[in-house]
């Protein structure tokens, strides 16, 4: 029988936060955070999976999904931001251990937030959730990278098609099987999709993909970490993703020799796919790990 999964809200810095919970409220805790464009909605498969032995907690970011989206006037949308009020929303709960799964725009925020307290990261498993250069599809960032050297109108263009219905639907489906398709739930990005039309998106959304290189520029300290910390390191990836490709995936055995990387069959969200299958390798993974 599955857990059944809670829908809470809290409230960080005077913003609302929604997150999903499910599980033993003393048991280890897994702290899920989701990427672009998505939410705690892409671990809605995942999490009942997980709950029968850990305490998981998904919180929706400021700016996406259910939580507030304060104008870009009213909030500074930049990674090391989103990374403190993550910071404070465990805090806000009482998590002072956890392991960490990230994906997408979760990698730099969990990895700002390992940087940070590396005392309370018992665990890393990471979905498509980058820290190596050779990490990046060149095709799909080309306009981001654009946008970053430089920022004008022209090229904000391509970066704003990304999150459109078209691009979003692109993310879920480009790299999966045919015969995996079927799987996919268009439920899933048509609810990113509408999330990403909220009033103040388009200040928010350039905000931090303008913000992008200061996560790039932390990865030498990242790498750092998984050095001297050594800290246990599972890689669930989509090994058709060519937002982050699978040199990402293979490049963390340069730090942690100990890692273990399993390339998936499928793309960008391979939750959409291969759910049982991750819940499966983070069990074994966490129970060995614990």
């Amino acid at each position: 029988m599955r857990a059944q999964v809670h829908h809470r809200t809290t409230t960080v810095r005077g913003h609302e936060v929604f997150y999903r919970e499910a599980g033993p409220a003393d048991a280890p805790v897994l702290l899920l955070l989701h990427g672009f464009p998505s939410s705690s909605h892409m671990f809605r498969d995942l999490v009942p999976r997980l709950a029968h032995r850990y305490r998981v907690i998904a919180p929706d970011h400021l700016g996406f999904g259910r939580s507030a989206a304060p104008s870009a006037d009213a909030f500074p949308y930049t990674f090391a931001e989103l990374a403190d009020v993550t910071y404070e929303f465990t805090e806000r709960l009482g998590l002072a251990r956890f392991a960490l799964y990230v994906h997408d725009y979760g990698a730099p925020i969990g990895l700002r937030l390992a940087l940070a307290h590396p005392e309370r990261v018992t665990a890393i498993v990471t979905q498509n959730g980058n820290a190596y250069e050779e990490g990046f599809g060149k095709e799909a960032w080309a306009p981001v990278f654009a946008y970053i050297e430089n920022p004008s109108e022209e090229t904000a263009g391509p970066v704003h098609a990304i999150r459109s219905l078209e691009g979003v639907t692109w993310q879920y489906t480009h790299g999966v099987p045919e015969r995996l398709l079927s799987l996919v739930s268009p439920d899933a990005w048509h609810h990113d999709a509408e999330r990403m039309t909220r009033p103040g998106q388009d200040a928010i959304q350039l905000g931090l993909i303008g913000d992008y290189g200061s996560n790039i520029a932390l990865y030498p300290r990242f790498q750092e970490y998984f050095r001297e910390s050594q800290v246990p390191l599972l890689a669930a990836w989509g090994a058709h993703d060519e937002i982050f490709v699978p040199a990402g995936a293979l490049a963390f055995h340069r730090d942690l020799p100990q890692a273990e990387v399993h390339l998936l069959p499928t793309g960008h969200f391979a939750l959409e796919t291969h759910a049982p299958q991750i819940a499966r390798l983070m069990d074994d993974f966490l129970t060995r790990t614990l």
